[in-house]
């Protein structure tokens, strides 16, 4: 005797409700039962396929999250000046808010905590290419510690908009911008 048929819009449905949960709500006041009543689904179908509820947020985060232009724009500045706005746009969000309680649970959580490290590594793809294509043109020499210049550009929007809670405003993104260009290539930052 078959089962009833599957629904092929049911995970959909889920992570659409969770982001709007997200947002709405934050990451501290999700709960996963709510998520399977805003989807018109049963508690046990968000259960079957999330075991937590970070492991639920990185993929909704994954599915959600603004993404990270790769533009290719012919500098090294104009690159990093481009992506700095898409990290600003995500880090800009509503749901930034919760994020200090995803990254708490993603310590007790293994298998969430390496979704969100491949989905982090992932996003920082056009970043690890302009860095590239900026070595093959030749305005920057060895290639840096990648992860170092992720760092050195997402840190501070991080810091500012979690622990600041101040907004990430045009100026402060060209200075962003303006200080990973001169570090990279090497140009004498002034005082």
């Amino acid at each position: 005797m078959p089962g009833r048929p599957r629904d092929p819009d049911l995970e959909k449905r889920l992570l659409v409700a969770a982001w709007s949960l997200l947002q709405s709500r934050g990451y501290d006041a999700l709960k996963l039962t709510e998520v399977a009543v805003q989807a018109h689904a049963h508690r046990t179908d968000v259960y079957r396929r999330w075991s937590s509820k970070a492991q639920l947020v990185v993929d909704v985060l994954a599915e959600h999250l603004p993404p990270v232009s790769d533009p290719d724009a012919g500098t090294l500045r104009a690159d990093l000046a481009a992506m700095v706005e898409d990290f600003a746009a995500s880090w800009s969000s509503s749901w930034v808010d919760g994020l200090m309680g995803l990254v708490a649970d993603l310590h007790h959580d293994p298998d969430a905590e390496l979704a969100f490290r491949r989905m982090a590594e992932g996003r920082g793809e056009p970043l690890r290419n302009a860095i590239i294509r900026a070595t093959r043109r030749g305005e920057i020499g060895a290639l840096p510690d990648l992860s170092l210049v992720g760092d050195l550009i997402e840190g501070p929007l991080m810091h500012r908009r979690m622990l600041g809670r101040q907004p990430l405003t045009p100026e402060y993104l060209d200075t962003i911008t303006d200080l990973a260009y001169r570090w990279l290539t090497g140009a004498r930052v002034a005082p």
